[in-house]
């Protein structure tokens, strides 16, 4: 009896999903780092960028190497004799990998790879690879798997170690299914494994958000690019204990907490993930309802780090992926942070031609301004504040309590028959809320007749 078994290798195996980057010994990759100048006027505060994005993933970064085109090549995307230099650069310096700081197609990856003898990774590949080093919770390990498969399903190629060999042994040769098809064909089903699950999460976050819009509560969410302080000065509005870090990409997971808010009331504090330029794609779609949040939102809360040099790239930056998402509608609130690092800039707020508050210059880890920030947020999501005359009978003292609760209270005295008569100034909201938990208000309401 044949029980021999063909032996065929499989890229789904042999490419570890978890990450790009963890070859060495020490757990730290030895890096070159190339970056293409496309225009004239070369541009250092991309590679300075991306830099800090290996360092965020942990490498090593031996040297650096910078050229000029006017447009990529079609084999090696930098030229040939450039592309030769690297690959010695590799060979003298025992390098694990070769960084590359703009999108490569599938056929310069492999090519690259092919002259260097290591691997390549671009632009996009390293984010990936930042974002599977941060993922904490389940539904962010998730959404980065997610991402990653999207990423790696368009480069399977065949290769020379038998993945274009037929499957099957003794009578089961013939049109069967080639190593890359089996690829192909599991990484899709994981690929909508992956999808009905983030589908399940996404369910669970829009039922939470629906409760939310039933009880009126308002949701602010933090946007801004990477590393412009949004966790720290979460952590400054909330006393919460997220990750914060002077680095790309410091925090993944979506946080949410609960905040309070004078005229306001309670609301809902959500911190996202920082964007970038040029943020791959497939991370935007695999974050969709993480990114949910930022859609649905009442307020957006823009951090902007005011002490970039690129600031204004940086808010158009975002704004572009807000547009994609369709979120650039939501309202938003300008906040500049990190004033503590530039001279003569005191925390203040800039009000539009309406008065109404449009940006605000704090600082988070200098706790500057912080009060200015509430006091915005609180202009912003203010609604009508309704003035009423409202009696109580002694028996309704819970009423009377949540009025006190409120601080809405203006004046107070009690009638002939021991009932209390208040005044009160109210946020229309939280009067709503108020007239839901006691409908025994409702001969007060003026909300009804307005309507």
């Amino acid at each position: 009896m044949l029980n021999n078994e063909i032996s065929v290798q499989s890229a789904v195996e042999n490419t570890p999903i978890s990450t790009a980057l963890s070859s060495s010994e020490n757990g730290r990759d030895k890096a070159i780092i190339v970056h293409v100048f496309f225009s004239q006027d070369k541009n250092l505060e991309d590679l300075a960028e991306f830099q800090l994005l290996a360092q965020s993933a942990q490498v090593d970064i031996l040297q650096i190497v910078t050229t000029s085109r006017s447009t990529p090549q079609a084999k090696y995307f930098v030229g040939q004799g450039k592309a030769e230099e690297i690959a010695e650069l590799a060979k003298q310096s025992d390098a694990d990998v070769i960084l590359v700081n703009h999108q490569l197609t599938p056929a310069q990856t492999r090519n690259l790879e092919s002259l260097c003898e290591c691997r390549v990774v671009d632009r996009t590949g390293l984010i990936l690879d930042i974002f599977a080093q941060r993922a904490r919770s389940h539904e962010g390990k998730l959404q980065v798997e997610l991402a990653q498969l999207k990423h790696l399903a368009t480069r399977l190629v065949r290769r020379k170690t038998g993945l274009d060999q037929q499957k099957g042994a003794v009578g089961l040769r013939g049109p069967g299914e080639t190593q890359l098809e089996t690829d192909r064909r599991l990484i899709r089903v994981r690929i909508a494994q992956l999808q009905n699950r983030l589908e399940k999460v996404s369910k669970q976050r829009n039922q939470n958000r629906q409760t939310r819009q039933k009880a009126d509560i308002p949701t602010i969410s933090l946007v801004g690019y990477t590393n412009a302080g949004k966790s720290t000065l979460f952590n400054r509005l909330t006393q919460a204990d997220v990750y914060a870090a002077d680095q790309l990409f410091a925090t993944l997971d979506p946080t949410l907490r609960r905040l309070s808010v004078q005229d306001v009331g309670t609301t809902v504090l959500a911190d996202t993930v920082g964007f970038i330029r040029d943020l791959p794609h497939d991370l935007v779609s695999a974050f969709k309802s993480t990114l949910q949040e930022t859609t649905e939102a009442s307020l957006l809360l823009h951090v902007i780090d005011a002490s970039d040099t690129r600031k204004q790239e940086n808010i158009e930056a975002v704004n572009a992926v807000l547009e994609e998402i369709q979120a650039d509608n939501v309202p938003t609130l300008s906040v500049y942070n990190k004033i503590d690092r530039l001279d003569n800039i005191r925390p203040h707020i800039e009000f539009n031609d309406e008065q109404q508050p449009i940006a605000v210059y704090i600082s988070a880890q200098a706790n500057l301004g912080i009060d200015l920030l509430f006091d915005a947020i609180r202009q912003r999501l203010r609604n009508e504040i309704l003035s009423l005359s409202v009696s109580l009978k002694p028996a309704q003292g819970k009423i009377r309590h949540a009025f006190y609760r409120l601080n809405c209270i203006r004046h107070e005295t009690i009638g002939e028959q021991g009932e209390y008569l208040i005044e009160i100034e109210i946020d229309k909201i939280e009067w709503l809320k108020l007239l839901k938990r006691f409908p025994e208000l409702e001969p007060f309401n003026p909300v009804k007749n307005q309507e």
